[in-house]
């Protein structure tokens, strides 16, 4: 099956060291305000999703939202979340790690997309 999000390597690393600290995590896919287009990671729960935000899928069997706007715009492309040397979101909590997700992204296939039910 093909999945809407996935992460490196680098970046699950990285959830598992956050999650020994922080608990159950979380992620936004922000959409452009405050800490710019970065994946924000968060403690389960302290980021409210509500009826505006689309469940794309888990990352380090922690679960990620991007807001249904954002969605729009990325749905023909795979988010591959990754982690790069710098500071992030002051707001997510890998910030005093010296490291920040970062998201890539790769073109479906017309075979994934008819998979995924996207007709264009």
């Amino acid at each position: 099956m093909v999945e809407k999000v996935t992460a490196t390597n680098a970046a699950l690393e990285l959830i598992e060291k956050l999650k020994a600290v922080h608990g159950p995590l979380m992620f936004h896919q922000s959409g452009g305000c405050c800490d710019g287009s970065s994946p924000m990671c968060f403690p389960e729960g302290d980021f409210q999703v509500g009826d505006s935000d689309v469940l794309l899928g888990e990352i380090g069997r922690s679960p990620f939202y991007i807001s249904k706007d954002q969605y729009e715009y990325w749905k023909h492309t795979q988010l591959i979340i990754d982690v790069v040397d710098g500071r992030g979101g002051m707001f997510s909590l890998e910030g005093p790690e010296g490291k920040r997700f970062f998201t890539r992204s790769r073109v479906f296939t017309q075979e994934e997309r008819e998979e995924l039910g996207q007709t264009r």
